[in-house]
């Protein structure tokens, strides 16, 4: 089976993100008055094989753990979505 993923990685609270604090000083100046908590993340989209959606789950949280996220400062948020025969053939 193939699996779209979606894993989206943020600050954890209370670690100083000065790229929000960046964005969210310059709204004002650009109309956007009523925009505030701004953070900034990353989402990062791929596509995983595994047998199951749960060895699926298990291969991407590995990853995470092991090399796209810092689990001291971010957290992350995953989402699978089984992809189709047809789609994961035209994609390659």
């Amino acid at each position: 089976m193939h699996f779209d993923v979606l894993v989206e990685v943020r600050l954890r609270p209370g670690i100083a993100d000065p790229q929000g604090a960046t964005i969210e000083r310059a709204l004002p100046a650009l109309g956007f008055h009523e925009v505030t908590g701004v953070s900034v993340g990353k989402a990062i989209r791929f596509r995983v094989e595994a047998s199951d959606e749960a060895e699926a789950q298990h291969r991407v949280d590995e990853l995470c753990r092991r090399f796209l996220a810092n689990p001291v400062i971010e957290d992350v948020e995953t989402t699978l979505a089984v992809t189709s025969g047809a789609d994961a053939a035209a994609t390659r």
